[in-house]
């Protein structure tokens, strides 16, 4: 398997919890163990499940996390939306084209690899 650091996907995850931790820094000290943890590990484990896979030993293991880490995506997705209709981000756009452009580029990684499983 390819060198997971050197996947664009993978940085790209990794800005997005780097932003992802920059935005809760305002939500309100109630959610310390509640939204801002979810939003935190939703965010950390898509480039996580990336990398896993990536030094798992076959493809269809690689595919299996990749799904993980889309699931992810579309968690912390829901988890933005929520945390604007809270009240506590004023423009949640921004980190939701982040999370769309990772899910597009998982989903295209995705179809390449099962091509070649196939």
């Amino acid at each position: 398997m390819k060198d997971y650091k050197e996947l664009e996907v993978w940085e790209k995850g990794i800005a997005l919890v780097l932003h992802a931790y920059e935005i809760t820094k305002v939500f309100p000290k109630e959610e310390c163990y509640a939204l801002t943890d979810q939003i935190k590990r939703a965010a950390v484990s898509i480039p996580s499940n990336i990398a896993e896979g990536a030094s798992r030993n076959t493809t269809k293991e690689f595919v299996q996390f990749l799904y993980i880490a889309l699931g992810s995506a579309s968690e912390l997705e829901t988890q933005i939306i929520i945390a604007e209709k809270l009240g506590y981000l004023k423009n949640k756009e921004i980190l939701n084209a982040e999370i769309i452009v990772i899910r597009k580029m998982l989903n295209a990684l995705i179809t390449s690899l099962k091509k070649k499983c196939m």
